[in-house]
Order: structure tokens, then sequence, then C-alpha cells
């Protein structure tokens, strides 16, 4: 999943992330790299923190980083996901 760090004043320039991400039963709850990530407000793919309140976007990824939504940023790809995403990109 792609992954990125929200700031509250709706300014998405947040840290990026590609990884491995576990899923509730619902599937309304996102668990990542010890956090645990509920649906919030704020549009489709908004989630917060449930131990911080920080703001996170989640979603599927793109095939090609240079066509990561609209932010120009530095994405960092999990160990545990460079291999599948690399892959995935040779498609």
């Amino acid at each position: 999943m792609y992954l990125e760090q929200k700031h509250e004043d709706g300014d998405e320039q947040g840290p990026a992330w590609i990884g491995r991400v576990r899923f509730s039963k619902t599937g309304r709850t996102i668990f990542y790299r010890g956090r645990t990530l509920e649906e919030a407000s704020g549009g489709p793919g908004t989630h917060r923190d449930k131990a911080t309140g920080e703001l996170f976007f989640v979603s599927g990824i793109q095939w090609d980083l240079k066509a990561l939504y609209w932010a120009d940023r530095e994405v960092e790809i999990d160990d545990d996901a460079v291999e599948e995403y690399e892959r995935r990109l040779r498609r």
C-alpha cells in the first residue's frame, strides 16, 4: 500500500512509504509499522493513528513512482516490499 502522513492543515507533504499492511477483519483499520490506523473523516483513504492522532492517506500503489499522486517527494519503499514492487514495475 501507499501511505503518506498528512498535516492537520490538509497539506499532504509529509513522509511517504510503500509497504505491506495488515487489515482488520472489517477492513476499516490498517496496521502498519506498529501503528493502528483507523478510518477518519477527511475524504477517501484518510486514516488517523489511534495512539497519536496523526493523519495518514492510504491507498493502493501506482505502478510508476513518477505517477504517485500530485506531490513531488521521495517515497520510502520498505525492505520487505521492494522485490514485489520492482516485479510489478516490470510488468
